[in-house]
């Protein structure tokens, strides 16, 4: 018996493609909470833009629930006496030197119940069934990411317990923690942060087993264990670019010392793929502002694109494989042609057969 197929619903479907088509800009620093990440790896990739997840729709709208649920919470919590400041649109970003940082959900200055006088880091989460179920083993164990966040709020404005307030998205229950700060818990969050933020080489990972619990569903297990190349090309995901320990981003190329975020976004022609973010090795280059490297036994320059030069943009679309007559020859006619994909082909010219055969497409710029 054939399948009945599912009902689509028109309405729900393009209110989830418009918020998945909504495009946000990648966090500048590197955030308090991704420091309770069990992967050294994860963060520093994070914090090069070196993996961006793609959200569905849906789980945008999960997202922004668990942002609107944050007024509702304070409400209740003004309503038994609870006092505020820095909340909503004017939340405290937390300085925490260097790229470190992060915005706190609220401070409560006097009333939370058990110790009213004590003002508390405050953070409101939305946990679905079974991870609120989960909370009954307490936030640091539970959540250890949640639990570093306010350790690190604790320490960057110098107050000494946090407020946990959780709300099951199921049955609207509600938990709640109040946490003490710890300050050898905190040193050594801030210690990684600094560490990883200013690591030029990438680390290494949690689990070398692509199985391994903790690998199998990470945005990053792609480039950590099957291409190994990113698909982002941005001025942290360069070669010439620099994190410095004073918060800033250096670039070798254009001799800049504090590249704004906005133009890290955007990067330059001139990028240059970091070593430990493709498959390839690396061989010595005689220009300084290009890499070579060995692709299947090909040398291959990235830099800005000239006739034998590649851009980074190109070598992620065609996965390395420019080394072509075509492709010569196309940069010699077109001197702005750049090279946007592969088309799989057989010995007959017929496409869509075998990969041994590419033709690189290339197009005017």
């Amino acid at each position: 018996m054939a399948k009945i197929p599912k009902r689509s619903d028109p309405i729900a479907d393009a209110i989830d493609e418009h918020h998945a088509e909504i495009k946000e800009a990648p966090r500048p620093h590197m955030g308090a909470s991704g420091l309770g990440h069990h992967c050294d790896r994860w963060i520093w990739l994070s914090f090069r833009w070196a993996v961006r997840e793609k959200f569905p729709g849906r789980i945008k709208r999960l997202f922004r629930r668990g942002h609107n649920e944050e007024v509702t919470i304070q409400a209740d919590l003004e309503a038994i006496g609870v006092k505020f400041q820095n909340t909503g649109a004017g939340q405290e970003y937390v300085n925490l030197g260097g790229h470190l940082g992060g915005s706190t959900d609220g401070i409560a200055i006097s009333g939370v119940p058990g110790d009213g006088l004590q003002r508390h880091v405050v953070e409101y989460k939305t946990h679905a069934l079974r991870s609120f179920n989960d909370l009954h083993q307490g936030v640091e164990k539970s959540k250890p990411a949640h639990f570093a966040q306010m350790q690190l709020y604790m320490r960057g404005l110098g107050i000494k317990r946090a407020l946990y307030v959780a709300v099951c998205k199921n049955d609207d229950r509600l938990y709640t923690e109040r946490i003490k700060y710890d300050a050898e818990v905190a040193e050594a969050l801030l210690a990684r942060g600094q560490r990883l933020s200013t690591a030029e080489r990438m680390p290494d990972p949690i689990s070398t087993d692509p199985t391994w619990h903790q690998c199998k569903f990470c945005p990053a297990h792609d480039l950590c264990f099957e291409s190994k190349l990113t698909k982002q090309v941005n001025c942290r995901t360069c070669a010439r670019s620099t994190p410095t320990p004073d918060g800033k981003w250096a670039c070798a190329r254009w001799d800049a010392n504090d590249v704004e975020p906005r133009h890290q976004v955007a990067g330059c022609e001139a990028h240059v793929l970091h070593p430990d973010l493709v498959p390839w090795p690396i061989k010595d280059s005689s220009h300084p502002d290009e890499a070579v490297y060995d692709v299947n036994g090909a040398d291959v320059r990235n830099g800005e694109p000239g006739t034998h030069t590649f851009g980074s943009a190109e070598l992620i679309a065609s996965n390395g494989d420019v080394v072509h007559d075509i492709v010569i020859e196309a940069r010699n006619l077109f001197p702005g042609s750049r090279i946007t994909g592969v088309i799989e082909t057989d010995e007959n010219g017929a496409s869509g057969a075998s990969p041994a055969s590419p033709v690189v497409q290339s197009e005017p710029s």
